[in-house]
């Protein structure tokens, strides 16, 4: 008998033998390894560090300099992140009940401003040097440039040897120590990051409180800290044996310790980021999923109730996973780990950051595993590919989970379509940084991100949309894909032509509005015409119901597509000829009479994301 091995289990054992998943033919990247060693001074809130890198530069360019990220010298009054707050802080938005409130980031506010010397974060660079000489460094604010004194040649590797120093800062946002939950330490963004060179040079995102975007590599990352604290982290521990606490893989016998410190060795293998949190108090509980990874849920006990609310979110995100393997991927790595602390939820490679139990928050932040943690796409730029793809995904394995199907991403289209109509959106393509309210970047790259796979669906058909997320996940996971990538797999799944549908959806604001218009009798035929008030074309399903209960689906392709979706149900259909994107008006015919018509409706599904859903249904009067 043949043993069957999970793909999973296959994927992870490719990793973890050192070999690579080639990128695209014609898409090179770049390729790091660190290996980190840090001590903690948990009175002082403040830890010393080196780093051991090796910085392939697989691209064809020579490389003169090199930059690298300093997230936390934005925790300082008058940083970029501090004053970006404050500024959108100004504006005024009003809600559902009339209520004026300040478009600021709440977690944030002016709280920068307000920290004390001891609590601010800081990220001290004290020296970068290669072949043993010191590089000229220049800090500007979050960003760190390391001149060369000898250029990186293409197809080359060279070694940095970094000293740094860091102030863990207050909990202001994402990173930080002594959160709302009491966690001491929320390790994220902390050590000197290199920076991004991809097929669009260099990019050194100054640090506002957004997104991230890293190198694939490898991370050896030691932690020196006092004996009493619990270290969990993104990766496996590899001494294990030695530190027991639960993670320990054999039976284990307490040794004792000397002296007041212990060092935890992790490790994890290709990824783009390494998180970490500490706590004297910390709790772990583990869940094995079926044909996956291990799940590991680190909290600090609080009562009884607390722990029967972990222990239910693990237990079913541990249900929900052979559903998100089937219809994602599998998830390649052997571990995943649920860390209480942050100041909400914030994902990383192989763990998270949650403030509580939530499922909700639970699957959307493992959801980031897919779509950000395993493709790498450059999320400064392509905010909705991470926040909105994992939106969708998130609503779809929590429907599967509590095994309702309506409405699902009810939230999502509410979100966008408030957005379109309330004046202040701007197109998907706005780098995330760049948008001019808090409230058009949150809606844009979660909700009409989550929309765009959505309706995607109605284009296609949802049983190919499935197919080209699986197509997506097999092509471009461990590589870092754009909006055209992902496009690309669509068309050559779908057989259609999509490139229309990115250009109006993604790069611009014209919405889609659709409308019934006037039913005639011409020469003996009922005709009914559709009309497109919207500046968005769209193909179109218009279900006739009528009054002797049978229904017949009339679908009109759109001429942009140079095709057709296939049929989704078993309505008798009728294909018409395309709508040519240029004609506000289409106008067919159906072998009914007027008077057998009980009512016209438009996108019956109600996947488009229609800006006025009142015209969409007429019903004919007796």
């Amino acid at each position: 008998m043949k043993r069957i091995i999970p793909i999973a289990a296959l994927l992870a054992t490719f990793l973890l033998a050192g070999k690579r998943i080639a990128a695209q033919p014609e898409r090179w990247q770049q390729r790091i390894k660190y290996v980190i060693n840090v001590n903690m001074d948990v009175a002082a809130n403040r830890f010393s560090g080196n780093e051991k890198i090796e910085y392939y530069n697989n691209s064809p360019d020579t490389l003169y300099r090199i930059f690298f990220h300093l997230y936390w010298n934005a925790f300082q009054p008058g940083s970029s992140m501090d004053v970006r707050s404050r500024e959108l802080g100004k504006t005024f938005l009003t809600n559902r009940r009339g209520e004026q409130f300040p478009d600021w980031d709440s977690r944030v506010k002016d709280r920068i401003l307000n920290l004390k010397d001891n609590e601010i974060g800081f990220q001290n660079v004290k020296s970068v040097k290669i072949n043993g000489i010191e590089q000229k460094l220049r800090v500007y604010e979050t960003i760190l440039e390391v001149k060369l004194d000898k250029p990186v040649l293409p197809k080359s590797k060279t070694l940095l040897d970094v000293v740094f120093e860091a102030q863990v800062p207050l909990q202001v946002r994402r990173s930080g120590r002594d959160n709302a939950e009491g966690v001491r330490y929320s390790m994220s963004q902390w050590y000197p990051k290199v920076v991004e060179y991809d097929y669009q040079g260099w990019n050194p995102n100054p640090y506002v409180a957004r997104e991230f975007y890293g190198v694939w590599g490898d991370y050896d990352v030691n932690i020196t800290i006092d004996k009493n604290y619990f270290v969990t982290a993104g990766g496996d521990l590899t001494n294990a044996n030695e530190i027991g606490m639960g993670y320990e893989t054999i039976p284990f016998i307490p040794k004792v310790i000397k002296g007041n410190t212990l060092t935890w060795k992790w490790q994890a293998y290709n990824v783009h980021d390494f998180v970490w949190a500490a706590d004297t108090s910390y709790k772990l509980i583990t869940r094995k999923t079926k044909d996956g990874p291990l799940l590991r849920v680190v909290y600090k006990k609080t009562d009884s109730i607390s722990d029967r609310r972990w222990q239910r979110s693990a237990d079913t995100a541990a249900l929900a996973y052979p559903f998100i393997a089937k219809t994602f991927g599998p998830y390649p790595y052997k571990t995943y780990t649920f860390i209480q602390g942050g100041d909400g939820g914030m994902e990383y490679p192989m763990a998270t950051l949650v403030k509580n139990s939530g499922i909700g928050t639970f699957i959307h932040e493992w959801m980031h595993s897919w779509y950000q943690m395993m493709m790498g796409t450059n999320e400064s730029l392509f905010p909705w590919m991470d926040e909105g793809f994992t939106s969708y995904a998130a609503s779809r394995v929590m429907a599967a989970v509590r095994n309702d199907s309506n409405d699902i991403f009810d939230s999502e289209y509410r979100g966008y379509l408030n957005l379109a109509r309330s004046g202040m959106e701007e197109p998907l393509s706005t780098h995330a940084d760049h948008y001019n309210t808090n409230y058009a970047y949150s809606n844009a790259a979660y909700s009409k991100g989550a929309v765009f796979l959505s309706q995607l669906g109605y284009i296609v058909g949802d049983n190919v949309l499935d197919k080209i997320l699986l197509e997506y996940y097999r092509v471009w996971h461990f590589k870092h894909p754009n909006a055209n990538d992902f496009i690309r797999i669509a068309e050559k799944v779908s057989g259609l032509e999509l490139q229309w549908y990115k250009e109006y959806f993604v790069y611009s604001t014209k919405t889609i509005d659709y409308a019934v218009g006037d039913i005639n009798i011409i020469d003996g035929k009922t005709t009914i015409t559709v009309k497109r008030i919207g500046k968005m074309p769209m193909p179109v399903d218009v279900l006739l119901t009528f009054k002797d209960g049978t229904k017949e689906l009339h679908y009109i392709p759109l001429n942009l597509m140079y095709g057709e979706k296939p049929a989704e149900d078993s309505t008798p259909r009728i294909i018409h000829k395309e709508w040519n994107w240029t004609n506000p008006e289409y106008i067919f015919e159906t072998t009914r009479g007027i008077k057998e018509i009980k009512s016209i409706e438009i996108d019956p599904s109600q996947r488009l994301a229609d800006l006025n859903r009142n015209n969409n249904k007429l019903v004919v009067p007796d």
